[in-house]
């Protein structure tokens, strides 16, 4: 008689490469995730390695695991995307919070400031909502969202209608010019700790396609190849110039309400991308320039945050928006 062997729980080692206070770092816990959301079950097979895990190459497949970790980790009992719009993973986008975080901890003697007092505008931030999600059940941070796109703006409005808690900490404003990064969001006198942004990564709808492919490849599955598995509009994926000129646009910008920000930031997700970056930096007379390392399996990425104020200055403005009573 064959004996067929059956998947067991096995011990999953900790990701040390994501932020020490990533609730992600010990993987994906596929018994309490399906205990939590039931209908995560028909995704969860035995890999190659006689593990249960999902098919990455199934669009519904990490749509649904997304689903279930935003239940467990994040309290989000009513989470959805348009179909065909970005799926991002949420390991790694949890870890540019926390990375953020630490960066704002250093005006306050290494305390990570939380609350709605601490206000970040979220650039792009999709259909999805996911930074802000994070941000403000983690850390009850306020955010601003935008984005150019109307169905994406749609769809973050349903996200925050459907759970309530995040009501009170995300606000959304739509970007009219595809010109304009920061003019017609701030407004006089508002002020923003942070500001985040995912930027278009490829330079074309051509070369985001091939990126596609060559991704299908790797995870060796036969499904059509011009299907995103992590999903994508063309706003989300590309941007004339690719993301090394949608950075440049946003850091001359930057310089226009250079006191307005605490720290600008962004991910830069090709290292060939950095030496722009810091030349237009230099440029614009950034004080302060960081660059924080990111992996999340092999996938390697970067932050750059810059601010235009002195360490006096930035003492000033914890003193004036964290500290005043």
């Amino acid at each position: 008689m064959l004996l067929m062997s059956t998947p067991t729980k096995q011990p999953v080692a900790e990701k040390e490469n994501l932020h020490s206070r990533n609730a992600h770092r010990n993987g994906y816990d596929f018994e309490q995730l399906i205990k939590s959301t039931p209908q995560l079950r028909p995704f969860v097979k035995p890999n190659q390695y006689n593990i249960e895990s999902i098919n990455f190459s199934d669009a519904e497949a990490v749509k649904m695991l997304n689903k279930s970790l935003l239940k467990q980790y994040y309290n989000i009992s009513d989470w959805d995307i348009p179909e065909g719009y970005l799926c991002p993973p949420i390991p790694g986008r949890a870890d540019y919070i926390h990375y953020v975080a630490d960066l704002l901890s250093e005006t306050d003697n290494g305390n990570i400031p939380t609350g709605k007092k601490i206000k970040i505008l979220d650039i792009g931030m999709g259909a999805n909502c996911i930074y802000p999600i994070i941000g403000s059940t983690t850390y009850d941070w306020h955010f601003v969202g935008t984005d150019i796109d109307p169905i994406a703006i749609r769809s973050a409005m349903d996200i925050i209608a459907a759970n309530k808690q995040l009501k009170d900490h995300i606000l959304l404003r739509q970007q009219t010019n595809k010109h304009n990064i920061f003019k017609g969001i701030l407004l006089n006198g508002e002020g923003f700790d942070a500001t985040i942004c995912n930027p278009p990564f490829h330079t074309s709808a051509l070369e985001a396609q091939l990126a596609t492919v060559n991704k299908w490849t790797k995870l060796k599955t036969s499904a059509q190849a011009t299907t995103q598995n992590f999903g994508g509009q063309k706003k989300e994926l590309w941007y004339p110039g690719g993301e090394a000129a949608f950075i440049k646009l946003t850091i001359e910008q930057s310089a226009l309400v250079a006191k307005q920000c605490l720290w600008f930031t962004t991910l830069v997700s090709k290292k060939d991308t950095l030496p722009g970056v810091y030349k237009a930096l230099k440029k614009v007379a950034a004080v302060d320039i960081r660059t924080i390392g990111m992996s999340q399996g092999q996938k390697t990425s970067r932050i750059v945050a810059w601010t235009f104020l002195n360490e006096a200055e930035r003492a000033e403005w914890a003193d004036m928006w964290w500290h005043k009573k």
